[in-house]
């Protein structure tokens, strides 16, 4: 069947897949699925109880939770109706949530448990025009729940939604996400149907397997990334299994056994550190061989055969070590999909080389958003870019390196912001990404910088800080670093480092086991270490970009503290803001 619209995919699942465990998660201890059948009821009991609460097309209903079935049930059922569905991160400030609510115009609140909860009655209770119901996914004492929602929609008359649903079409609004980017106040990115879905249609050939596979979910579904991928399951038959939290994705990939599963490069260095930190607790030839296999890894290149040799140590790596390595991952992912930042090359090369393709993938929330992916055979990814740009999707480079696309995927614009908008999308309907990116190869689309983020020094010359940032978080010790010196006379850096593994450093370097973060951080030894990971990583660049001071902070930045964005980008100018005396003293 043609699918036209979001919500299409219910009755193509019904019609083709129509399996037991289209949506799972654990309760109680245990897996608990949802049929097709039973998500497709449950989506139209949504957009019945809503239909009984006034709710009809082009309103507005928010929705503020972690991944959970009801997340999606809920986003089909607003669909259905023509209504809007405006997703917001659980992380973000009371101050953004009211502004959220009053710019969209936000009807109904979908909020997930108390604390959620909290936060919304704190930020609706000074707004003269705010939502006019909301409904919690948890049973909570004296609010109404999600399941008197669908209560509202099994008594009700079935006709008013059938003549909804056919009256929706390709180009309708479907979605508002509200991204903030840097700086300055969340804007609504616009997007249709037809937006996401031609998205979909044009990334199926990604992940070539049958129906029937599992996708393990834990980026947050409010992010226009996990969102699509969701959708994009879906399409090809998969089911969706949610982990309980970030803290438990190791327990969950080993329990749920997933063939493919999207992340942030973060979380994968994460993965892989904890791999490389078990390495070092080995001893004797155990020891020896795993970080042979990991030498053997790291040598790997996706566009070069590099001998019978060097591919027979490889398979026998892959048969005493990284088969281990699976195994830890559940022993059946055949594709992780990276995006949200740019992924470490070593990363790549790692788990290329241990039979796990990671495909990073390039895009916007204003784009649905991928424009550019590695692909699944090795000759279509290059370690070290993004990939090429996906089917469907054109791409071409400004005078001045920056990325400029133009696609059915691409926004209807920002709400409420005409001017925004004329800034973003030309005449021409090219959409202005602000990153500065190259061809290699003629091929593969590779990001060098933000246009936004590029400074010059006091001497004229332009710093790139991205590609510095990159080479140094490649250290295990590095765990957050930011490259400043706009208008100064050269380049420094804040790092905040990675204390577990300074601390067991620490310990083979005779320093006191009990110092806090801060006496650690300031300690001479560690002073030094830092200033020469930063003179290794100067070795690549040219002399006018090279870093030439370092300030080790005690705090790792994060989304509550507003130094980093709900897709933990950091925030520049607060995070300048907040270190000014640090920086000023670096520039002494």
């Amino acid at each position: 069947m043609e699918i036209r619209r979001t919500f299409d995919l219910l009755a193509h699942l019904a019609a083709t897949t129509p399996q037991a465990d289209c949506l799972v998660e654990k309760k109680a201890g245990t897996w608990q699925p949802l049929s097709a059948a039973r998500v497709q009821e449950l989506s139209n009991q949504v957009s019945l109880g809503l239909l009984q609460l006034g709710i009809g097309p082009n309103d507005k209903v928010a929705i503020i939770s972690a991944n959970r079935p009801e997340w999606v049930i809920a986003d089909f059922g607003i669909a259905q109706l023509g209504a809007v569905s405006v997703p917001m991160y659980p992380t973000i400030t009371v101050e953004d949530y009211r502004h959220i609510f009053q710019d969209a115009g936000v009807q109904v609140v979908l909020v997930e448990n108390e604390k959620l909860l909290a936060r919304v009655q704190e930020a609706t209770r000074t707004l003269t025009e705010g939502p006019r119901h909301i409904f919690t996914f948890e049973k909570l004492a004296g609010t109404r729940s999600f399941t008197e929602l669908l209560a509202l929609g099994q008594s009700a008359d079935t006709a008013p939604l059938t003549a909804l649903k056919a009256a929706v079409q390709p180009d309708d609004l479907l979605t508002l996400i509200y991204t903030s980017g840097t700086t300055g106040r969340p804007k609504g990115v616009m997007l249709s149907h037809r937006n996401i879905l031609f998205n979909c249609e044009n990334l199926t050939s990604y992940l070539p397997l049958p129906p029937g596979q599992k996708a393990l979910s834990f980026l947050p579904l409010s992010h226009i990334f996990e969102r699509t991928a969701t959708f994009l399951y879906l399409l090809l038959g998969f089911s969706v299994w949610y982990a309980e939290s970030v803290e438990l994705i190791a327990d969950n990939l080993r329990e749920v056994q997933p063939q493919v599963f999207t992340t942030v490069p973060r979380l994968l260095e994460k993965i892989y550190d904890k791999i490389v930190a078990k390495g070092h607790e080995l001893t004797g030839a155990k020891k020896k061989l795993f970080f042979w296999a990991l030498n053997l890894g790291l040598r790997y290149d996706t566009q070069k055969d590099q001998g019978a040799w060097y591919n027979a140590q490889l398979a026998l790596a892959n048969k005493l070590i990284f088969s281990k390595w699976r195994e830890a991952m559940g022993g059946q992912v055949c594709y992780i999909v990276s995006g949200g930042g740019a992924l470490q090359p070593r990363l790549a090369r790692v788990f290329w080389a241990a039979g796990i393709r990671v495909m990073e993938g390039y895009g916007m929330t204003e784009t649905s958003p991928v424009i550019a992916a590695s692909q699944p055979e090795a000759s279509g990814n290059l370690i070290g870019a993004v990939g090429p740009v996906i089917p469907g999707v054109e791409v071409k480079l400004a005078p001045d390196g920056e990325i400029l696309t133009r696609s059915p995927s691409v926004m209807q614009g920002y709400y409420n912001r005409p001017d925004l908008t004329a800034e973003t999308i030309d005449a021409e309907g090219w959409l202005h990404t602000g990153d500065i990116g190259e061809l290699v190869q003629g091929r593969f689309l590779k990001i060098t910088d933000r246009k936004k983020e590029m400074f010059k020094t006091s001497n004229g010359k332009y710093v790139a800080p991205q590609p510095l940032e990159s080479r140094l978080s490649e250290s295990p010790l590095v765990e957050q670093v930011m490259v400043v010196g706009e208008g100064r006379k050269f380049a420094a850096c804040l790092v905040v480092p990675a204390f577990a593994e300074l601390r067991a450093w620490a310990q083979t370097h005779n320093l006191p086991a009990d110092l806090p973060d801060a006496a650690l951080a300031a300690h001479t030894q560690v002073q030094h270490l830092y200033e020469q990971l930063v003179q290794q990583t100067n070795v690549a660049f040219a002399q006018w970009e090279q870093i030439k001071k370092v300030a080790l902070l005690p705090v790792v930045w994060s989304v509550e503290s507003g130094e980093l964005t709900p897709t933990l980008k950091v925030k520049r100018k607060i995070i300048s803001q907040n270190n000014q005396q640090r920086i000023e003293e670096l520039y002494r």
